[in-house]
């Protein structure tokens, strides 16, 4: 479980960093400074309270949605805090319980907790979720990397065109997989997989990238639609979704508005900034159907990606509601908000938390909601058994049934 994630919080950063860099010039814009909470003293397990419920007061980003009193939580905690009175391993295990129930209910999807000493790691979303026994019924919690070689690339994908390559990619000092796998289905649809956001990465992945691009920018006659497919993906890096959607749009779409930190009171927020995806260069302005397969692991960057499909006038998104990791992430050193860190020696925690919310363009955000597809088809147990992919059936069968 630490791994899990360990994994998706270390590939977590998400979009909006020219709108919010643009917004958000310096730290010194809104004074005064809110990332304050490294200053306080971790004498006690009182300090390391006090300094993570004020950082928590100043550096995060829901407050105006999130349905935690986090007054309450103080009034209720500071008092059990105050009886741990000495350092030690029960003590630390003790503090660990407190700041996990804290925090259960917080809407941020990306917020993770690592404790420095044990280096134990709590996902509130991640604990909500598995105690759900089933997201619908017969449902498969996750598709693996050998479904989408297995069954969809040999099963779906023309085999002249299938190319697919894997990379092992730098992550948080170890490496991951990165899995690419494109082609034509039915010789009408192009086919686009990939298991994060890590373009800037690829080497062994680059040929399956590039034939991508390429047969996007000299789209053969034949080409009906074309399918993103982003299931199972942690998201990754910020510039991708440039990249991507970027190249198939002609003028700049909004997708929706951010906003920031301002200052250290709980509901200091900026100006709402609009979020937008551009064309890149050698872009072509797609008017057939544009089809993002997403699905419950589809994180943050994933879900933000299909957040922006849905934006365009030919886009449509296929399969099951996302994570609900939606804010972005940005280093500390441009935001009022986001990551902090409290305690050291004693008793330390460092706290991973997103820098800004996105709402989408008719003002609703989907943090802890997840992003609800325009189309909803869940995988299930029977389909996957039989190899059947029913997702992918139904954005084939959109795309041939809507020119």
């Amino acid at each position: 479980m630490t791994r899990f994630l360990k994994r998706r919080s270390s590939i977590f950063l998400s979009v909006l960093a020219i709108t919010v860099v643009s917004l958000v010039v310096s730290c010194d814009k809104f004074a005064p400074d809110v990332k304050a909470p490294p200053t306080y003293s971790d004498a006690t397990y009182s300090d390391v309270f006090e300094a993570f419920w004020n950082g928590m007061n100043t550096n995060y980003v829901f407050w105006d949605i999130d349905p935690t009193n986090w007054d309450q939580e103080y009034a209720t905690y500071k008092p059990l805090f105050a009886t741990l009175t000495s350092f030690n391993s029960a003590n630390d295990a003790t503090a660990e319980k407190y700041f996990t129930q804290m925090t259960a209910n917080l809407v941020d999807s990306h917020y993770t907790l690592t404790f420095q000493k044990s280096g134990n790691q709590v996902s509130p979303a991640l604990n909500r979720k598995l105690a759900i026994d089933k997201l619908y019924p017969d449902s498969i919690y996750q598709l693996p990397a050998t479904f989408f070689k297995n069954v969809v690339a040999s099963k779906y994908i023309d085999p002249s065109s299938l190319i697919m390559g894997t990379d092992s990619i730098a992550n948080a000092g170890s490496k991951i997989a990165f899995t690419v796998i494109t082609g034509t289905i039915h010789n009408s649809i192009l086919y686009l997989y990939f298991s994060s956001f890590s373009f800037s990465q690829a080497v062994h992945t680059a040929p399956a990238l590039n034939s991508f691009f390429n047969t996007l920018a000299n789209l053969p006659a034949g080409i009906k639609g074309i399918v993103i497919d982003v299931r199972s993906n942690g998201g990754g890096d910020t510039v991708d979704l440039d990249e991507l959607i970027g190249k198939m749009i002609g003028s700049p779409v909004t997708y929706g508005y951010s906003h920031a930190k301002s200052g250290i009171g709980r509901l200091d927020f900026s100006p709402a900034a609009p979020a937008i995806v551009s064309p890149q260069s050698g872009a072509v302005a797609l008017t057939i159907p544009i089809i993002i397969i997403a699905d419950h692991l589809s994180i943050s960057m994933a879900e933000i990606t299909a957040l922006a499909v849905k934006s365009l006038p030919n886009g449509t998104f296929i399969g099951t509601t996302t994570w609900g990791a939606n804010g972005p992430l940005l280093p500390n050193a441009y935001l009022n908000g986001g990551q902090f860190s409290v305690g050291s020696t004693n008793f330390g925690i460092s706290v991973y938390t997103s820098s800004a919310a996105l709402k989408s363009t008719d003002g609703q955000s989907y943090e802890g909601r997840g992003i609800p597809p325009d189309i909803w088809v869940p995988e299930t147990g029977a389909a996957y058994s039989q190899n059947d992919d029913l997702q992918l059936d139904k954005a084939i069968d959109y795309i041939n049934t809507h020119p």
